[in-house]
């Protein structure tokens, strides 16, 4: 099922979102617009803000003027936002059937959605429960039987233009409740691992949940939660949707770091990727610090160099070596290299 995000599709075959959050306050246009587009120039397809007071929901209308990607509301408690959020141009609606409240409220909000043609994510959380489920023996059953509630509240209303999210801050309960929704509805699933925590925990707990999912077919739009700087979350999603071949983006091969190495193997990476990054071309480049195992394993790399001892190193280009260089000449080389591919 295809469901429309302001100027995207997700879902029947469309490519895997990426979404991320905004952590400035909505109400502050200037600083919500200059990081929407930050994270726009990252490689982001939808952005969700925190609607929590009518300031918030009014200065929606400032900031789709100023910006080119999908914009979520991100609602709690007060279904009266999410219906002035929709007035005020937001592409989407998300909220938590934990914490919206009593039926009609859904209801209502659904009738105004239908007006304009906004799709509504129905997101549960593992620490927003509605009470009567908190009991369930099997969390993720809940978790999932807690959006499919809202779910079916939205369809006896007519209304079906439907994303469906179920997340929890352990990856395996994650992966077992978006098993359960998948099996149930067709709409298009939003995934991600929810208070996921700082960068190397978040990174590995999402990666593990989402990578699984989405290698079984499982998610539409996925969102890394990372504490902190949101950038780092597109950046994480990219390269994860890169690994699964379901993008094409740039990669870095570099070697782990042993004695052998004749130069900084981290630095160099980073400063190759950061810029390959930018260019936005989905190049593969090798940077290998000694002879060991240096062009054999960049064969498959568009370009790279490896280190021979602490004065030289080779570059090449397509699995060939183009030449032996002296290492006062490394970052000179490098840049050339990646005009070249």
């Amino acid at each position: 099922m295809k469901i429309r995000i302001g100027n995207i599709s997700i879902g029947d075959g469309e490519p895997i979102a990426i979404q991320s959050m905004t952590n400035t306050p909505t109400f502050d246009v200037e600083k919500t617009v200059s990081q929407i587009n930050d994270l726009e120039r990252s490689g982001v397809d939808i952005v969700r803000v925190s609607v929590p007071d009518e300031k918030s929901a009014r200065a929606l209308k400032m900031i789709k003027g100023r910006i080119s990607v999908p914009i979520v509301a991100d609602i709690h408690f007060d279904y009266k936002l999410a219906i002035l959020s929709i007035k005020m141009g937001a592409d989407k609606i998300r909220i938590n059937p934990g914490n919206i409240g009593a039926d009609w409220k859904v209801r209502e909000l659904a009738k105004a959605a239908k007006e304009r043609n906004i799709p509504i994510r129905v997101g549960a959380n593992s620490g927003s429960l509605p009470k009567d489920l908190e009991g369930y023996e099997k969390r993720y059953v809940a978790i999932a039987e807690a959006a499919l509630r809202e779910v079916r509240i939205l369809e006896n209303v007519g209304f079906e233009d439907i994303v469906v999210s179920v997340k929890s801050s352990d990856p395996l309960e994650t992966i077992k409740s978006n098993e359960y929704i998948r099996k149930r509805v067709e709409y298009p699933i939003h995934i991600g691992v929810t208070e996921a925590g700082v960068y190397e925990s978040a990174v590995i707990s999402s990666s593990f949940a989402l990578g699984y999912l989405l290698y079984e077919g499982i998610g539409d739009t996925i969102r890394v939660s990372i504490a902190g700087n949101p950038i780092r979350e597109v950046i994480v999603a990219r390269k994860l949707l890169s690994f699964l071949r379901l993008r094409k983006e740039p990669r870095v091969i570099a070697c782990p770091s042993c004695a052998r190495a004749v130069f900084d193997v981290e630095k160099i990476a980073h400063d190759v990727e950061d810029k390959l990054f930018e260019l936005g071309k989905p190049v593969t480049f090798s940077v290998l610090g000694c002879y060991v195992n240096g062009i054999g394993e960049g064969k498959s790399a568009d370009a790279g160099i490896a280190g021979i001892d602490g004065d030289r190193f080779v570059a090449f280009k397509n699995g060939k070596i183009l030449g032996t260089y002296s290492m006062d000449d490394l970052y000179y080389i490098v840049e050339d290299l990646i005009k070249e591919v």
